[in-house]
């Protein structure tokens, strides 16, 4: 049975929306701060005033920032406009990780969404749909806005924000819960979210060359030095209990790693059936006989699903590793699950990887269907 081609590596793009004043600025400003070593590309579209001291430290980073205030970004250019926008951030030169498009609290994700999957450029891949509400202002919101309930069921993470500010927490929280579909919900305050959900956080000495968001952060004379309740920052090891608080808080995650190859038909039932709050899966695939030569890299974002095959590096061990991360999974039966994934099958049949290769996709191909 011959074999996709490897596919380069691609970098996630993801939407962040939500209506006016529910703190998207915010979320996007802790992001950029808290990003360990990964570098972020954003562009940023919005009619309303936004942060001045936000937008002074986005532009040191010059060309890592693409700022559109000329209109909704949903209606104002199309997706091969778009297409010029991620071009700018996604030159290897500027070595960035994840492309955060920050909407108009006016726009349509729906359509946000169909533009980027739409997408022909081969170096970007869809990273999720982040929906941000103002916990304090759910009810007005709601009910000014019914729409609102429309955009939670797309969303794959919803950031509950203000929670600080709002009288019943957890009433807003079982709401928002209830109106979404398989998302993974997560309180907040001040923005403040693990920056694990949307990317990977590379170490700071990775840095190179290129001044990034930390660097200006490090000389902050307003910050008191690393938070405990930002995992991405070095700082937490000062603070272990918090830190580690935080993070039972914040999400859940599962790693896991087989020395047996996985049977691609019974790792398919289960991404099919992944669970509500389960929000990304990363990782490699051994399909043991059913590709000797390849390793299948997985892109997992809410509903989206992407397999990369790439040739396994020379020398190295060959296992599964898979690392996920949500918000009210249950960790242990999710590893009993892909447990049983494992196959000591020596053979394979030449209709085993259909359901994979539907994952693969180049660039040329229709991107719009969900897992």
């Amino acid at each position: 049975m011959s074999q996709p081609s490897p596919k380069p590596q691609q970098i996630p793009v993801a939407v962040l929306a939500g209506f006016l004043g529910s703190g998207k600025t915010t979320l996007l400003n802790h992001l950029l701060h808290r990003s360990g070593g990964s570098r972020i590309g954003a562009i940023v579209n919005d009619f309303g005033a936004i942060e001045i001291d936000a937008m002074a430290v986005a532009g040191a980073l010059g060309d890592s920032t693409v700022s559109l205030g000329n209109g909704c970004l949903c209606c104002a250019v199309d997706a091969s406009e778009l297409d010029q926008y991620l071009e700018r951030l996604a030159q290897p030169s500027l070595g960035i990780d994840v492309i955060v498009i920050e909407a108009s609290g006016l726009a349509e994700p729906q359509e946000l969404v169909r533009m980027l999957l739409a997408s022909e450029h081969p170096g970007v891949v869809y990273g999720g749909l982040v929906e941000v509400v103002d916990a304090a202002e759910f009810d007005d919101t709601r009910a000014r806005h019914p729409e609102i309930d429309r955009h939670l069921a797309l969303a794959d993470l919803v950031v509950v924000n203000k929670l600080d500010r709002a009288a019943d927490g957890e009433r807003v929280l079982g709401l928002v819960r209830s109106l979404v579909d398989r998302a993974a919900v997560v309180p907040a305050s001040y923005g403040r979210i693990d920056p694990e959900f949307l990317f990977d956080c590379r170490p700071g000495e990775e840095r190179i060359g290129q001044l990034s968001f930390d660097d200006l952060h490090e000389d902050d004379p307003r910050e008191d030095g690393p938070r405990e309740d930002d995992p991405c920052e070095g700082g937490s090891g000062d603070h272990p209990h918090h830190h580690a608080g935080h993070l039972h808080a914040a999400y859940d995650s599962l790693s896991f790693v087989s020395p047996d190859p996985l049977d691609p038909r019974r790792l398919m039932t289960f991404l099919d059936s992944r669970p509500e709050g389960l929000y990304r899966i990363k990782g490699y695939v051994d399909f043991g006989p059913y590709d000797v030569r390849n390793r299948y890299a997985v892109h997992a974002v809410g509903r989206f699903l992407r397999f990369y095959p790439e040739p396994w590096p020379a020398g190295g061990e060959r296992l599964t590793q898979l690392v996920l991360i949500g918000s009210g999974i249950d960790a242990p039966a999710l590893g009993k699950e892909l447990e049983a994934c494992a196959s000591e099958t020596p053979h394979a049949d030449e209709h085993g990887m259909w359901g994979v290769l539907r994952y693969v996709r180049g660039p040329e191909e229709d991107l719009a269907d969900p897992a």
